[in-house]
């Protein structure tokens, strides 16, 4: 009885979810991003709308965040979110949504941050989640579309051992890049 609990499995209860990118210098996102999100969606049983593409400044992203009315809403800009007040926290904020955490201690996939617009969870993705490597947004998303509440505290815990599995495609290992390293 000492394990039981310790282990629970959840079903997918978001349908459908809204992807946000942003172009930043007018550079156009491309495709991947969105082709990759739509997998990782896809694999959880959730379909995504056609995403939407915007200028990289918070008031045409809030005006897309207020456009839609998926039940999980998904950003992934041009530019690194690098702080509280950056373009999409800002853009979520202006929309009328609020910022419940930024940044994880997981890597990749530190630069996410987490909020809530008319209590629809939005999820700023990093972008490493143009990747279809496991990232520590995969692990929120997961428990977001089975219907967990995700808080600060369960992205910090997230952090334990701190760097996902490195990956044979990954163009600069991150090891080679360490000082001493061969």
């Amino acid at each position: 009885q000492a394990g039981q609990g310790g282990l629970s499995l959840r079903c997918p209860v978001i349908p459908r979810a809204a992807l946000v990118l942003t172009r930043a210098g007018g550079m156009d996102p491309g495709d991947k991003g969105a082709r990759v999100t739509a997998e990782r969606l896809a694999r959880l049983g959730v379909a995504m709308d056609a995403a939407r593409v915007v200028d990289h400044d918070s008031k045409a992203l809030a005006q897309a965040l207020q456009a839609t009315d998926a039940p999980l809403i998904l950003m992934l800009t041009g530019s690194a979110t690098s702080d509280l007040h950056d373009t999409a926290p800002e853009a979520l904020r202006r929309a009328g949504g609020r910022v419940d955490h930024f940044g994880m201690p997981v890597d990749p996939g530190n630069l996410l941050f987490l909020g809530a617009l008319y209590n629809r969870p939005v999820i700023g993705l990093p972008g490493c989640a143009k990747s279809p490597a496991l990232n520590g947004a995969d692990w929120v998303m997961e428990r977001i579309v089975c219907g967990l509440t995700v808080t600060p505290a369960d992205i910090m815990g997230m952090g334990v051992g701190g760097l996902l599995t490195e990956i044979p495609s990954r163009p600069r290992p991150r090891r080679q890049g360490e000082p001493g390293a061969p």
